[in-house]
């Protein structure tokens, strides 16, 4: 097992905390979380998002998502009927097990619509730029006044 030591980008940056809080959390939650659920994260275009996650064996009712502070957060949990199940297994190959699943979201990120369909669930993402943030052109006019200086021995004349 790997372990990082950020505390270096801590004492020899000023405003880039958020980054290195970033690198670090993600480092103890990969170490931290099982591969269960799999999932794809998938770039649509530029500015789209769509992260599929594989819940066969879940029910939307089942399945909480929610956004935090810039984390995606989506849980699984069972129902716990499995006492009065009639079913009698074998084998059981198929997880059904709790889960949690967080992904680290980047500033200015908004998930826009979830949907259940065949086993996977798609989570669509969009990022959108405030206009405040988005890049401004500035024209330039042939009317803007200019300044002239006077020479010294223009004074003089």
């Amino acid at each position: 097992m790997n372990t990082f030591d950020f505390s270096p980008l801590y004492r020899n940056t000023i405003g880039f905390d958020r980054l290195a809080s970033l690198l670090n959390s993600a480092v103890q939650q990969n170490q931290a979380n099982s591969s269960y659920p799999p999932y794809n994260i998938e770039a649509i275009d530029e500015n789209s998002y769509a992260i599929t996650l594989a819940v066969a064996g879940f029910e939307k009712s089942e399945i909480t998502i929610e956004t935090e502070k810039n984390v995606l957060t989506v849980q699984g949990k069972k129902h716990s009927d499995d006492k009065n199940s009639e079913h009698r297994y074998l084998y059981q190959g198929i997880a059904t097990r709790t889960f949690e699943r967080k992904f680290q979201l980047a500033d200015h990120v908004e998930v826009t619509g979830a949907k259940l369909e065949n086993g996977l669930l798609i989570l669509n993402l969009i990022k959108e730029l405030p206009e405040a943030m988005k890049p401004k052109r500035i024209n330039i006019d042939d009317d803007v006044a200019t300044i002239e200086f006077q020479n010294s021995s223009d004074k003089a004349a």
